[in-house]
């Protein structure tokens, strides 16, 4: 094997797993998703949660069995398989998969639809849709990571190229939440898998890699320094106006891996990385939790992942983000295999992910 096809056999093995492990932290987290009782979630499901698991009788998800995804999941399905039938992402084919395939069978209550929970900013959508907005005025304010959950996706398939990462994930975001912090930060979140994608590393350096694309035009990011952290940029008006309005939401992965490596930062056991951050669902809690995580497990894709899941709250995102990133770095082939075995639908998805990760190079 030569260099180059070695090279191609580890995009296409990091790409898969960056998927598969989205994949797998969202259906570990189905069972324990949303109990902001720790006590709670230990009396139901023990002191640690270290597989796929059935939500109890009334609580959310309640009816699916251990191993199943929830909306997330099913979604991020959804977006992979527009992404590998067009080729590439196709806004009106997404768009259509979603008035058809999802819109058509949900009634605007939080406990309805696939995986038995519909999220804030797609019930804001159906109620836009359903009112006539076309797609395009049907985004609202909500505040979660849904966006991110599903154009991973997108930023798996664009991981070679930036500036098309960007634009497609900004633009997927923007048909359910138009609040611009959180369009930010999830172009961001989207460059950083991208970035691992890619093979490099979640940390002290990457923030660096992802200001020099802003410098050179390829991230849409307004900056007004030399390197994202020390002096300022050369030129008249010694800034870069873009897309997005700042961009912290690229500096903060570094800056959290710094400390996820840091003797002297310690978050013990890491699963309290979700108090530290915040349980919540909003993107200012989610992302720094998955960073962290990611960072601290590099390549450990198990502990990443069953970290996220034992700290409760939103566990569904943070398991599924945090899943994505360190699946990124260490390929499917880092993945435990009993996480795939257990998993709904594995091997279509694999089948999904072994299609679009073939899509890169080309």
């Amino acid at each position: 094997m030569n260099d180059r096809t070695a090279a191609a056999t580890e995009l296409h093995d990091r790409a898969v797993g960056a998927l598969m492990g989205a994949f797998i932290g969202d259906a570990l987290a189905l069972g324990p998703h949303w109990y902001y009782d720790l006590d709670a979630l230990r009396a139901d499901y023990g002191p640690w949660i270290d597989g796929y698991t059935a939500p109890r009788p009334g609580r959310y998800h309640a009816g699916l069995r251990a191993g199943e995804s929830s909306q997330a999941g099913w979604l991020l399905e959804l977006t992979v398989r527009s992404l590998v039938e067009h080729g590439g992402y196709d806004e009106a084919d997404f768009c259509r998969r979603l008035d058809d395939e999802l819109f058509a069978h949900i009634d605007g209550t939080p406990l309805n639809g696939p995986g038995g929970y519909t999220s804030q900013s797609m019930r804001e959508a159906w109620r836009a849709r359903r009112h006539g907005r076309p797609w395009g005025q049907a985004g609202g304010y909500a505040d979660n990571t849904e966006a991110a959950e599903r154009t991973l996706a997108i930023a798996v398939r664009y991981a070679l190229k930036p500036a098309q990462l960007a634009r497609a994930v900004g633009a997927n975001t923007a048909l359910t939440q138009i609040d611009p912090t959180v369009a930010a930060m999830t172009v961001a979140y989207g460059a950083v898998l991208g970035q691992l994608v890619g093979g490099q590393r979640l940390d002290a350096q990457l923030s660096g890699r992802l200001m020099a694309l802003v410098r050179s035009g390829e991230l849409p990011f307004h900056t007004v320094t030399r390197d994202g952290e020390d002096g300022v940029a050369p030129g008249p008006e010694a800034s870069t106006p873009g897309a997005f309005a700042s961009p912290d939401a690229l500096l903060t992965p570094s800056n959290i891996a710094r400390a996820a490596r840091d003797p002297g930062v310690r978050i013990e056991p890491a699963w309290k990385v979700s108090l530290v951050y915040g349980m919540p669902c909003a993107v200012y809690h989610q992302f720094p939790a998955a960073y962290y995580l990611a960072a601290r497990f590099a390549d450990d894709f198990e502990s990443a992942v069953l970290h996220a899941v034992n700290g409760g709250g939103q566990n569904q995102a943070r398991a599924m983000l945090a899943g994505a990133l360190v699946g990124a770095m260490v390929g499917l082939r880092g993945i435990p295999q009993r996480f795939i075995d257990g998993l709904d639908a594995a091997p279509r998805r694999l089948e999904l992910a072994h299609a679009l990760a073939s899509a890169i190079a080309r």
